[in-house]
């Protein structure tokens, strides 16, 4: 039997925070949380052109790639980005745009 090949754990956890941050609605929230100077303890979708319950499913998107956290301070929910994570973000997009592609102009024609 053939062995199965794996990805890394750095392609792995790009790929989820790219997936994580593949809908606008999500760009925008995580855009949002990035102008607040503390966690922002209000309803996020008063911010945003969607209803309540399609923010909800891209909060819980963004939380179980790691990039935002939420602990809920009734009656409202207390969101923040995980710094340590958006930091480990930048640097594995960083990372994966500044691979250097074929310099020859005909090599995909």
């Amino acid at each position: 039997m053939a062995e199965k090949k794996t990805y890394c754990i750095k392609t792995e956890t790009l790929a989820r925070f790219a997936k994580a941050l593949g809908h606008p609605a999500r760009i925008a929230i995580m855009k949002f949380l990035a102008k607040q100077e503390t966690c922002y303890f209000g309803d996020i979708h008063e911010e945003l052109p969607i209803a309540q319950a399609t923010v909800s499913q891209h909060l819980k998107e963004l939380k179980d790639a790691g990039l935002i956290q939420g602990e809920i301070e009734t009656p409202k929910v207390k969101y923040c980005i995980v710094r340590e994570n958006w930091e480990y973000a930048k640097e594995l997009f960083t990372e994966f745009f500044q691979t250097e592609i074929c310099k020859d102009k005909d090599c995909c024609q």
